[in-house]
């Protein structure tokens, strides 16, 4: 049993690449920030209370007049080429990297319908009540420009499915400019539903309020779990009609429209390259490459002839750490096209995503996608497809030699992704120092749970808050993960391995191993269920489960009171099993 547990590789790895040492010492040496960190997600988590605590201490200098609000698009539009023909009418573009394009407002009556405080005031510098204004809900839709704003649409392509799709490009977002804030941080704004742009295609360049909460939903819930992401100031939501056909079956019916402010250090994705190295625009291919080199990877000498090769070297090591991560809070993107993929291993993008509920290799979050090709356990995998297409666009601008030592870093990924999930896991389960079984323990477990359909969230937490006397004695009340996994045939070889192996850890007490496991494994995450019942009060103007998401999404590794009486660490009600989520927004 334990040797097939070891080849299941935790049921997560793609496994299909095995790659000598030196090589992984490689990579990581042409890549001196890469690293490794066995408490990352705790580690992230304690930096968001920080930020928090930040902008509590400073609350006095908050802004609260908008006008003293400015953003600036003088950089990007100093540095790269914007498309010569004006207007938002749909067109194919060429040699440039944006399109000027001014956001529709969206029909009143607007209301706000969400904002987090945490984005509002540790990255904009806004006094909360601001959020209040009439100003705001303008600024915040696409109704007015901010001072200093230049909206632009951001042309990429990309591989959508495994296909090569051509221009694609921001087809329903608008970048606002980029905002400097008392930290020193740079974050660039952008506004999603705010309408057409030259390359929405067949699109009318909304969004509807279902996608907007969960968006909104998701990215705040994203960051507050630890995992690198896009961030959403606001979600504003209107009267305006916007025809939709959800599930592609001929039903076609008036949704409302909505707009998400979001932010993000850069939008630039695989897909900003690829369109460039596939038109052949290979000058413009270099100048963005070393743009976003200079502003986002500041550790990279711009005089370095390797330059593009560490760059490559670091969003390989990145975007496998990124996918990891994915995979210890359960979460499956659904739609990891790459012009999905963040050139700075960021989430972002959010569709029809999905946190898994029973543990299931082959969840799949999007009914969209007939032939699973996104399914979680799956993620690895279209990590590595999604690399070797960014490798292809950066043939042009690689020597011979640099390209095969490109190919050498990118076999790489599977080890620099195995390592980061077995350190993960191993978190996940309190272990401290190395075995050679801990492998084994890990897989064995994730068999079970799948054989069990045990939910992957609360197993793991409900093993982080159980004692191991509890464990001994298979003491489950109100535990009803544990209970699942425990009628498994093999559950008691696993837990009489699982305490052995806690057993030997030195100097480390029950209640220390309960509380590091608390601060990795969350109690909650945004599950589908409790999504579609924020969406359906707020459809009918009730905000209320879409504040209380948010609140208890921002301490999701704490238990809270108001989090039990909804039932959002409960056993999922039946009617979940039936929800779908599509590409349709």
């Amino acid at each position: 049993m334990w040797s097939t547990c070891t080849a299941l590789v935790f049921a997560l790895v793609a496994a299909s690449i095995f790659t000598p040492a030196y090589v992984l010492e490689f990579c990581q040496n042409i890549s001196p920030e890469c690293h490794s960190d066995d408490n990352t997600a705790s580690n992230s988590q304690s930096s968001s209370h920080t930020v928090k605590s930040k902008w509590t201490l400073n609350a006095s200098s908050l802004m609260h007049d908008l006008n003293q609000f400015r953003v600036s698009c003088k950089k990007l539009l100093e540095a790269l080429p914007i498309d010569k023909v004006d207007g938002n009418f749909v067109r194919t573009v060429k040699n440039c990297i944006f399109s000027k394009s001014i956001p529709t407002p969206l029909k009143g009556p607007l209301r706000l319908a969400a904002a987090s405080k945490d984005v509002i005031e540790g990255i904009l510098d806004l006094d909360a009540s601001v959020t209040r204004s009439g100003d705001f809900l303008h600024y915040a839709s696409g109704g007015r420009l901010l001072p200093g704003s230049v909206p632009l649409a951001h042309r990429y392509g990309g591989h959508q499915f495994g296909y090569w799709a051509g221009q694609l490009g921001d087809g329903r977002a608008h970048f606002l400019g980029q905002y400097s804030n008392k930290k020193g941080e740079v974050w660039e704004l952008q506004l999603k539903g705010s309408g057409k742009t030259p390359y929405s295609r067949s699109g009318d360049g909304r969004a509807v309020i279902r996608s907007s909460v969960r968006e909104f939903l998701c990215s705040e819930a994203m960051h507050f779990l630890g995992v690198p992401t896009s961030r959403a100031a606001s979600l504003i939501v209107s009267e305006e009609p916007v025809l939709r056909d959800q599930f592609y079956n001929g039903n076609v019916k008036a949704e409302r429209g909505a707009v998400v402010l979001r932010l993000a250090k850069s939008w630039f994705r695989i897909g900003s390259l690829e369109i460039l190295s596939q038109s052949g625009e290979i000058d413009l291919l270099r100048k963005l490459l070393n743009f976003v080199i200079d502003e986002h990877f500041p550790f990279i000498n711009p005089d370095n002839p390797e330059k593009y090769l560490v760059f490559f070297s670091t969003v390989v090591n990145e975007t496998a750490h990124l996918i990891a991560q994915w995979m210890s809070v359960g979460f499956a993107h659904g739609v990891c096209n790459t012009d999905n993929f963040s050139l700075l291993s960021i989430t972002i993008d959010y569709g029809p995503f999905g946190f898994m509920e029973s543990y299931n290799p082959n969840f799949i979050p999007n009914t969209s996608d007939d032939e699973g090709r996104y399914s979680i356990g799956a993620q690895a995998n279209v990590g590595f497809f999604n690399l070797e297409k960014l490798l292809v666009a950066l043939i042009p601008v690689l020597t011979q030699t640099q390209q095969k030592q490109a190919k050498i870093i990118l076999k790489g990924y599977a080890n620099i992704y195995q390592m980061r999930v077995h350190q993960i896991f191993k978190a996940k389960l309190g272990l401290l120092g190395e075995d050679e079984d801990d492998n084994d323990l890990i897989a064995f477990l994730l068999k079970m749970m799948e054989d069990t359909e045990s939910d992957f969230t609360m197993t793991f937490r409900e093993l982080s808050e159980v004692s191991a006397k509890q464990l001994l004695n298979k003491n489950f009340t109100q535990m009803w993960a544990l209970d699942d996994l425990s009628h498994h045939k093999h559950f008691s070889d696993w837990l009489n391995k699982y305490l052995f192996r806690l057993s030997r850890q030195q100097d480390d007490s029950d209640l220390d191993r309960q509380h590091r496991m608390k601060n990795v494994n969350a109690r909650y995450v945004l599950r589908n269920w409790m999504a579609e019942s924020a969406i359906r009060k707020a459809e009918r103007n009730d905000f209320s489960e879409v504040e209380l998401l948010h609140h208890i999404l921002s301490s999701p590794f704490v238990t809270q009171e108001t989090a039990e009486e909804a039932g959002y660490a409960a056993r999922p009600p039946q009617w979940a099993s039936r929800l779908k989520v599509s590409c349709s927004s």
